[in-house]
């Protein structure tokens, strides 16, 4: 796969954050009493970084991730992505500040069936309604050029490959020019040689100077990333930059 053009990317200054947690924590309800899945989490991401986040099931990595999309609140802490305080957001405007400000990258890619490629990359800009209808449908092609689907792009996910599903879900994930990609277990359904395609196009993304927060159990792919975190019993059992 050949990628050839760049994204729009915002400016940002060095070393800028872009996700700053305090002493965040996550409770559950379980058998009539409260489980802490997240233990005081303190975390700062600088804008363009490539962390992995990696550690053994149940130990709170995706409640992390939905915590980091406005997909679900904090029990206790705070936190701030992109200079907006999601713990103190409405549901309604955090899914409105999901919209513009996250492209979220699922392992079941989670494509709308009886749409074609390009069409499930035109809603994601339908449902934030900024674009002109014209310059949806020009950008929706210029993303699925990046990522090497032109020539599929009238195909429904069910006649493409699943890494070709993979490839438009982060087409979708880029259409509003989210500051911050995030993706639970990408490359969980690829075989080895899709899912390093799909990580390739990871690092061409940090390279245009997107931030990305991935959960992986591939140890290798974790690796090649620019910073890993290791989540235990939910907390931050290890944090290492790698490059």
């Amino acid at each position: 796969m050949i990628l050839t053009q760049s994204l729009n990317i915002h400016e940002y200054s060095p070393m800028q954050k872009i996700i700053e947690l305090k002493r965040v924590s996550k409770d559950y309800p379980q058998a009539g009493t409260h489980c802490t899945v997240l233990h005081e989490i303190d975390l700062t991401i600088e804008v363009g970084e490539f962390v992995a986040i990696v550690g053994p099931s149940g130990n709170g990595k995706s409640t992390l991730l939905n915590l980091l999309t406005g997909i679900d609140y904090p029990s206790r802490g705070e936190i701030f992505v992109n200079g907006s305080a999601l713990h103190q957001m409405s549901g309604e405007k955090l899914a409105a500040w999901r919209g513009g400000n996250v492209g979220i990258v699922f392992q079941f890619f989670q494509l709308l069936p009886s749409l074609n490629l390009w069409q499930n990359v035109v809603l994601a800009m339908d449902f934030l309604g900024k674009l002109p209808k014209r310059q949806r449908r020009e950008r929706a092609m210029y993303l699925l050029e990046l990522v090497g689907l032109m020539e599929v792009a009238q195909r429904l996910p069910s006649q493409v490959s699943g890494g070709q599903q993979q490839r438009a879900a982060i087409a979708r994930a880029l259409a509003n020019d989210p500051a911050l990609i995030v993706a639970d277990e990408p490359t969980g359904n690829l075989d080895a040689a899709t899912a390093d395609s799909v990580f390739q196009l990871f690092t061409h993304l940090q390279a245009q100077g997107k931030t990305l927060v991935m959960v992986t159990h591939n140890e290798s792919l974790a690796s090649a990333a620019s910073r890993k975190l290791e989540i235990l019993s939910g907390r931050i059992h290890v944090d290492s930059l790698l490059v």
